[in-house]
């Protein structure tokens, strides 16, 4: 299959499925009615973005594989995207970036990280870019056995079932993995590693079928984590991501002198003395 149908496909399918979530109503246009699908319909969205309704199918079916950015911005306005999903959209229409059949990619982390992990003194790990973890501090294990090197956090979240009782907004917090899980991924759903997750989700996880098909995209930069820890309970933590080296380093912690810095710290005497990396 060649590039320009590859790009076509996917730039397709991303147009359908965020077809699909804009209601008439959020646009000006009347609602109700008798519809077969949810969503605009086609003839809607070329009116909306002042191009024709063939010239929106042809976009849709892959017969048109490069849109011009002036089209690409009015598609953006209409189906409601942000900064990041309009940068997503001008993504697919270029295609591929990269050769396809590539070799499983090797993700290192640098030695500075495992020392900083053993003196940081705060829930701390390395991730790949497929939310792999692959280096932990003791603080880490401790606050979750799943964030252990050789554990996927995306799959934990979704098909774990401490997971889900240990985040206390799993709904919402599995919606923004996902959606940073294509981010990340953009038009690179031909590396071994993605299509090996993409399949094992979504054949074991009706949630991630459900997300995936919506194409929500997102840059799961930080933020904040609400979490029902077994042993000294909620904890109200921030979480950071910083990129090294092709890695990200992620850090929890709370705010000084609240309640869950004092149950964190209880968390933290009650594991192993030692800066052990695991």
């Amino acid at each position: 299959m060649s590039d320009a149908v590859e790009s076509g496909g996917r730039l397709g399918a991303y147009l359908r499925a965020r077809r699909g979530l804009v209601t008439p109503e959020s646009v000006g246009l009347p609602g109700g009615g008798t519809r077969r699908v949810p969503g605009l319909r086609r003839e809607e969205v070329a009116l909306l973005a002042g191009i024709s309704a063939d010239y929106y199918l042809r976009l849709e079916r892959g017969r048109d594989t490069r849109p011009s950015p002036q089209v690409l911005d009015a598609l953006a306005r209409v189906l409601g995207l942000d900064d990041v999903e309009r940068d997503y959209l001008q993504g697919l229409a270029k295609g591929p970036a990269r050769p396809r059949r590539r070799p499983r990619r090797t993700e290192h982390v640098p030695p500075r990280l495992h020392a900083l992990l053993a003196t940081i003194g705060l829930p701390a790990f390395v991730e790949g870019r497929a939310f792999d973890v692959l280096a932990a501090n003791r603080w880490a294990t401790a606050l979750s056995p799943r964030l252990r090197p050789g554990e996927n956090r995306l799959r934990s979240l979704l098909l774990d079932p401490e997971e889900r009782a240990f985040h206390q907004d799993w709904e919402s917090a599995t919606a923004a993995f996902v959606a940073a899980f294509r981010g990340t991924v953009g038009d690179d759903i031909d590396d071994p590693r993605t299509v090996e997750l993409v399949g094992e989700l979504a054949v074991a996880s009706g949630r991630f079928r459900e997300l995936w098909a919506r194409q929500d995209v997102r840059v799961l930069e930080g933020g904040e984590a609400r979490l029902n820890h077994p042993v000294v309970g909620v904890l109200l933590l921030h979480r950071d991501k910083l990129p090294v080296d092709g890695v990200l380093l992620v850090v929890y912690y709370p705010e000084p002198g609240s309640p869950s810095a004092e149950r964190l710290a209880l968390l933290g005497s009650s594991t192993a003395d030692g800066a052990r990396i695991v």
